[in-house]
C-alpha cells in the first residue's frame, strides 16, 4: 500500500509541475538552467525550537532516522519530505568530522537543489544525555504504560516509552 501511494504521490507531483509549468518543454527547460551541485555541495539547516545547529552549513551527508526507515542523504538525493522519528541523527561535515544529536521528532525536507532542512520538536547533542536520567525516564515511562486507564493515556505513555528506548540506544551506542 505506502509503494502505491509513493508511485501515486511521484506520479501526481508531476502532474503539478507539469500544470505549473504550463508544458513539458517549459519544464525541462526550467529544469536545465539549475546549476549542477558538486560533490559535499550539500546546505544544510537544522534547527529545534531551542537552537539552531546548523544554518546553510555544506555538509557531505546527514544520517537521519524517520518512520519510513532511516536512511542517508547525500548531494543530489531525490527530493522528499519525511517525518522524523526519535532517534540519532548524524551529519558528516565536510570536513570529515562526524556530529550526532538526538532527535524526539519533527520534519525532513530535501529539496531539488540539494538543499536540506531537519527542524526538530527536541534535539540535543548524544554527548548531552545523561545515561542515568535516561534509565530513570524509561522506567517511569514503562510504569505509565502499565497504570494507563485512557486510551490517550496509554498513547501518550506508549510514545514516551519508545522514545525512552530510542534514547536508551543513543546512550548504549554513541
Amino acid at each position: 500500500m505506502a509503494q502505491a501511494m509513493l508511485r501515486t504521490s511521484r506520479g501526481l507531483t508531476g502532474l503539478v509541475r507539469q500544470a505549473a509549468a504550463g508544458s513539458t518543454s517549459a519544464l525541462s527547460s526550467a529544469n536545465n538552467r539549475q546549476p549542477s551541485r558538486g560533490y559535499a555541495d550539500m546546505a544544510f539547516t537544522f534547527a529545534s525550537p531551542a537552537s539552531v545547529y546548523y544554518n546553510a552549513a555544506n555538509v557531505k551527508q546527514v544520517d537521519v532516522p524517520s518512520f519510513s526507515g532511516s536512511f542517508g542523504i547525500l548531494p543530489n538525493h531525490v527530493p522528499l519530505l519525511a517525518v522524523l522519528r526519535p532517534g540519532v541523527l548524524t551529519v558528516h561535515e565536510a570536513d570529515g568530522n562526524n556530529k550526532k544529536y538526538f532527535v524526539s521528532s519533527g520534519s525532513i525536507t530535501v529539496n531539488e537543489d540539494s538543499s536540506v532542512q531537519i527542524l526538530a520538536e527536541e534535539a540535543c547533542t548524544v554527548d548531552q544525555l545523561d545515561a542515568q536520567a535516561v534509565r530513570d525516564g524509561a522506567t517511569k515511562a514503562a510504569q505509565d504504560l502499565q497504570s494507563a486507564s485512557s486510551e490517550v493515556a496509554k498513547a501518550e505513555a506508549g510514545i514516551a516509552v519508545e522514545c525512552y528506548e530510542a534514547l536508551q540506544r543513543a546512550v548504549d551506542h554513541p
